[in-house]
């Protein structure tokens, strides 16, 4: 009986302590990650500012092909929309585009329902004869001390999706014909 109850009191005792420990944890979190693209800023930020093409370089259509898209808004820019009902490893959501500063900022609201909001953004910049694309993903874990946990975990997570599409968006754009007088 002893033996219980001390099991009971060093449990409590760790639960308490995971707790406190988690309210010093940040509360927003993020990764973000880059590639150079051997191509204008403009075809990029054409790529990007568009759901069209989405799934020619996303990191996610490879784990569900069959998921189904729907788009609406307009074609590109702030409001241009696409919502997606996929597997358990894609899962259901809604990207919109809230920011588009042509041709070197590109913002959008991720809605992944009870799994949370983000916010990812696109910033490109010139470097050499190409264009630097960075892809961030920020997102609030809330106050639930345990959540902010999961903190640790979203740059391996997030990070190496992000650097499939970016690899994935380099080997399309760059296999696309330069523009006559274009570098590239």
């Amino acid at each position: 009986m002893r033996i219980v109850k001390w099991l009971a009191i060093t449990l409590v005792a760790l639960v308490a302590l995971l707790g406190i420990g988690g309210l010093f944890l940040p509360r927003v979190v993020g990764t973000e990650r880059s590639v150079v693209i051997d191509r204008p800023a403009e075809p990029v930020f054409a790529m990007l500012n568009s759901y069209a093409r989405f799934n020619e370089w996303s990191p996610w259509y490879g784990l569900d092909p069959n998921a189904q898209y729907t788009f609406s808004g307009p074609g590109e820019g702030v409001g241009a929309t696409m919502s997606w009902i996929g597997n358990a490893e894609v899962g259901n959501g809604k990207q919109a585009i809230t920011g588009s500063d042509y041709p070197s900022k590109i913002t959008t609201s991720l809605d992944f329902g009870p799994d949370g909001v983000a916010t990812a953004q696109f910033l490109l910049a010139p470097e050499g004869s190409g264009t630097r694309v960075t892809w961030s993903f920020s997102t609030d874990l809330g106050a639930n001390p345990f959540v902010r946990y999961f903190g640790f975990f979203i740059g391996d997570m997030v990070g190496a999706d992000y650097e499939r599409g970016l690899a994935k968006l380099k080997t399309v754009l760059e296999a696309e014909p330069s523009e006559p007088g274009a570098s590239g």
